[in-house]
């Protein structure tokens, strides 16, 4: 019998580093803090760029941004700064690393205020993933009610980089919006 090749969304087809992310980690519910940071410092710098070439260098970002740690990236100064922007590892955008480390702060005062960065983001989707199956690649759309209630919430607090398309990729990122197309193997 000949062995059924896995139907994936059509957007990772691309390479076995986008099929991985999509069959491990895209659209899948995460609650852990640690990893919410990651993912709103990746969609930063995401921002203008495709996400395969934030994918690519990841593990880059992981160590530049030191397993991003957001109380360790909130105290960073002139320093760190300049490190960061001599890293050819990673995205070397003035504005960008600026925001992460404002993000970290913002971050960390959320957590404070919630008693965790789950809590906060998780409520703008009622505490449960919304489920989407779009039929093709065009069905998908770039914002959502909640990512721009999210968008708007975040820039009111001081969050920079969190526009209403970034934030629906960030949900999307974690599980907070299921959005896999209804013949991929991971809606079974």
């Amino acid at each position: 019998m000949e062995k059924k090749e896995k139907v994936r969304c059509g957007w990772c087809l691309k390479d076995d580093l986008y099929m991985y992310y999509h069959d491990n980690e895209w659209g899948q519910p995460s609650h852990d803090d640690l990893h919410l940071f990651e993912h709103l410092v990746l969609e930063t710098f995401q921002a203008g760029l495709s996400w395969h070439t934030i994918l690519k260098r990841r593990h880059h970002f992981h160590a530049a941004f030191e397993g991003f740690d957001p109380q360790k990236i909130s105290g960073y100064g002139d320093l760190k700064f300049q490190e960061l922007m001599n890293n050819e590892g990673i995205i070397r955008n003035k504005a960008k690393i600026n925001a992460t480390i404002n993000n970290a702060k913002r971050f960390l005062e959320v957590q404070k205020e919630f008693g965790s960065f789950d809590k906060y983001v998780w409520q703008f989707v009622g505490n449960k993933p919304i489920v989407k199956r779009p039929a093709n690649m065009k069905d998908y759309e770039p914002t959502s009610t909640e990512s721009l209630a999210m968008s708007k919430d975040m820039k009111k607090r001081g969050f920079s980089f969190v526009g209403p398309t970034g934030c629906y990729a960030f949900m999307q990122a974690v599980g907070m919006i299921d959005e896999h197309m209804k013949d991929c193997w991971r809606t079974e």
